[in-house]
């Protein structure tokens, strides 16, 4: 008979958290958390403020190491000496602030600190980079003039489409988003869900950290809920309801 090998559990799993812990002192911040993020699938990590969201995403993306548990990336147990660390092994985050430069086209943007170069002079190859970034996003049906579109001249939504975009080209399974449509307007929201919901299409796992309840109705399959470091609940959103996750983030009974 056959033994596993330990290091190759779950490897289809873009993502697998394992009693995740994180400690500030005598302040408990995170409390054994769990999670698995499957290929194709959407889940959201919702909670108050305070509730440990932006703790637990700061661990995934290499800016905190866990105080304890395992982070497993594609089947591989593995850890992170910072945020590079963790880009380099294919954890893309989507931030609020997005990371794009103003003055700078799209296709740099896409490219920005992992440039194409040829030759021996290893000049930037820009034909390339712009023709590698007009196929993802019309792929992703992010709606902008040209790959050769100066960022600043773009609207909120087209922005986060971009900032979607290049974090799906360089993750290796995961994308992780964090109030990704926090400052856009209802009909940009509903362009940047619509992109989203193209990665779910495209097989691509997302986390997706949200305040708009609404929003995680719209496109995520299962949610996972923190409430003062604690993981009260995950759950497919078929199985819930509005009422009960209001009263899962808030801990006050139906």
């Amino acid at each position: 008979m056959t033994t596993a090998d330990p290091t190759r559990l779950d490897a289809d799993y873009p993502l697998r958290l394992e009693n995740i812990s994180k400690h500030f002192g005598g302040v408990e911040a995170i409390k054994r958390f769990d999670l698995t993020v499957r290929p194709g699938e959407i889940v959201a990590l919702v909670g108050d403020n305070g509730a440990g969201k932006s703790t637990l995403v700061k661990i995934i993306s290499g800016l905190f190491t866990p105080t304890s548990g395992t982070i497993w990336l594609g089947g591989r147990e593995t850890s992170f000496r910072d945020a590079s660390d963790a880009r380099r092994q294919g954890v893309e985050v989507v931030y609020q602030d997005l990371a794009l430069v103003d003055n700078q086209p799209v296709y740099m943007n896409m490219f920005l600190g992992r440039e194409l170069v040829r030759g021996p002079l290893r000049t930037l190859d820009k034909k390339a980079m712009a023709r590698q970034t007009q196929a993802l996003v019309d792929d992703l049906d992010v709606r902008i003039p040209s790959a050769h579109a100066t960022i600043r001249d773009l609207s909120g939504g087209q922005r986060q489409g971009i900032a979607i975009a290049r974090a799906t080209h360089w993750a290796k399974g995961l994308v992780l988003m964090d109030e990704p449509t926090a400052a856009l307007g209802v009909g940009e929201t509903a362009k940047v869900e619509e992109t989203i919901l193209r990665l779910k299409e495209r097989g691509s796992a997302v986390l997706i950290v949200s305040h708009n309840l609404d929003q995680v109705f719209r496109v995520a399959d299962t949610v996972t809920v923190l409430r003062r470091g604690t993981q009260v609940a995950t759950k497919p959103l078929a199985e819930t309801d509005r009422n009960e996750l209001v009263s899962m983030i808030t801990g006050l009974t139906r």
